[in-house]
């Protein structure tokens, strides 16, 4: 079964067409100037210049870690998309349901969040979401009516790039009747928009934040959390040769590439960045590493400037408080991280969770065992295999249906992101802080806020739209965040 997506270190970054590599450099004001008076290559300035991405020749980090106000410089991370072990599309199965009955069905998720009657009172109307993933489906009916296509942008090697490109390789498992028997891995040479979906994850997230039918939502199709709110693609990765892959290819990014996406949806004024990626558990020494230290500035910089970080708190079924543990980007002081639950509001099996490192709970997918979330007979469980997983849109170029079932806590992150939309609708000019907060106090399940496995609880769209209907504004309580770092 699908468990969303963790980055897996590559290592190194690798080379431009020039041979110079990219560098995280940390510090404090003016260090642009300064590294560009030194010869180096500033592509991008994050957090209001206190992290640059920098391109120079292999081996120049002590040179730039020398210059006048820089803290910190180092050689950037590569990372790969380790993709789920299966998932499951809608035309693999035999599951036979009528339009109409869709939601009954399939979408436990939004029935056990209560988003339906959220949409009665907030639609996300006026919100705008950056998914920062793998590319959106530029193409899918359920995503179309909310999709800023003109706003999608790649972020690569320390560029942005948007509109269309000729070339973009698109990816696709083979298939048992394909002709080129002698290929692991299918490649389509097209041409589609920079942010584009390359790999599908990507889709499969938005959807559940933001899908909508055209004319509202009649059960036959995907409901997102936020069927009214701008949906922007921010893709992060992109296709290389891999020999380790099991298809030859693998989707890749840079930590700084991460954060450039990150800073780009503050700087722009997005409601909510959504990132249901992530690393794997981190030992407590690496915490004073570069890489982390630029995750803190951009991602407090974000936050300060109004855009909610939606983090999922990452898939290896650990305790990330037990021995100094974290992740990125779930685990740093402002993102809201986000646990998986399942159909009986359980946390899922694989979900990672820790007191103090977890913000909210939402369903993700699975149950609380690998062995009841494989149980398929109906009258052995609520929701059999596949219906326990999440349903949402795919990319059908990609993973060839236009609807699958994935888990992880990659589903999660976005039921929290589109609830994050809903909540600005209500109170636009709430701080990012006040509507973490708001989030918070609507969720259920958890006494306070300390859960070690849901924080403040399982989140629920009615609760927190009720209650700023009814007066609430998200500014009372706790404004910090579950991250320890």
């Amino acid at each position: 079964m699908g468990a969303g997506v963790t980055l897996s270190f590559a290592g190194l970054a690798s080379a431009d067409e020039d041979g110079t590599v990219q560098y995280l450099v940390v510090g404090g004001d003016g260090i642009a100037r300064r590294v560009e008076d030194a010869g180096y290559e500033v592509r991008q300035e994050l957090a209001d210049g206190g992290v640059l991405i920098v391109y120079a020749p292999p081996g120049a980090a002590d040179e730039i870690g020398g210059i006048s106000g820089v803290q910190h410089a180092e050689r950037d991370l590569q990372f790969t998309l380790e993709r789920p072990e299966a998932e499951v599309s809608k035309e693999e199965t035999d599951e036979e349901v009528e339009a109409p009955t869709l939601y009954d069905d399939f979408l436990w998720d939004k029935q056990v969040t209560e988003s339906l009657e959220a949409n009665q009172v907030a639609t996300g109307d006026g919100s705008k979401i950056a998914i920062i993933d793998t590319g959106i489906s530029y193409e899918h009916p359920d995503l179309l009516p909310n999709l800023q296509k003109e706003d999608g942008r790649r972020f690569k090697n320390g560029f942005i790039d948007s509109g269309e490109e000729d070339d973009i390789v698109v990816g696709r498992p083979l298939e048992e009747d394909d002709d080129e028997d002698d290929l692991a891995f299918d490649i389509d040479f097209v041409t589609q928009h920079a942010a584009a979906d390359v790999e599908g994850h990507g889709t499969h997230v938005g959807g559940i934040a933001a899908a909508s039918a055209d004319e509202g939502f009649e059960g036959t199709g995907v409901l997102g959390t936020a069927p009214d709110a701008d949906l922007v693609s921010f893709r992060v990765f992109w296709w290389i040769e891999d020999d380790d892959a099991p298809e030859g290819w693998a989707p890749t990014t840079t930590t700084g590439d991460v954060l450039a996406a990150i800073d780009y949806a503050a700087e722009k004024g997005y409601d909510a960045a959504n990132l249901s990626l992530g690393t794997a558990p981190l030992p407590p020494e690496t915490n004073s590493e570069p890489f982390v230290r630029a995750y803190k500035r951009v991602v407090e910089s974000a936050v300060q400037r109004g855009t909610v970080v939606c983090a999922s708190a990452g898939n290896a079924e650990t305790d990330l408080q037990r021995g100094g543990l974290f992740s990125l980007p779930n685990s740093i002081r402002g993102a809201v991280s986000v646990s998986a639950t399942a159909p009986n509001d359980e946390l899922s099996f694989y979900s990672n969770f820790g007191t103090s490192e977890i913000d909210v709970g939402a369903p993700g997918g699975g149950y609380e065992t690998v062995e009841k979330t494989n149980i398929d007979d109906p009258e052995d469980v609520e929701w059999p295999f596949p219906l326990n997983l999440v349903f949402s849109t795919t990319d059908p170029l990609v993973e060839g249906a236009p609807y699958g079932w994935k888990a992880g806590t990659s589903m999660a992150a976005p039921q929290v992101a589109g609830l994050v939309a809903l909540v600005r609708e209500l109170d636009p000019d709430a701080s990012a802080r006040q509507v973490e907060n708001a989030i918070k106090q609507g969720a259920e399940g958890a006494n306070g806020r300390s859960s070690e496995e849901l924080g403040a609880g399982r989140i629920n769209a009615l609760n927190t739209a009720e209650s700023l209907v009814d007066g609430g504004n998200g500014n009372s309580g706790d404004n910090g965040n579950g991250g320890n770092n």
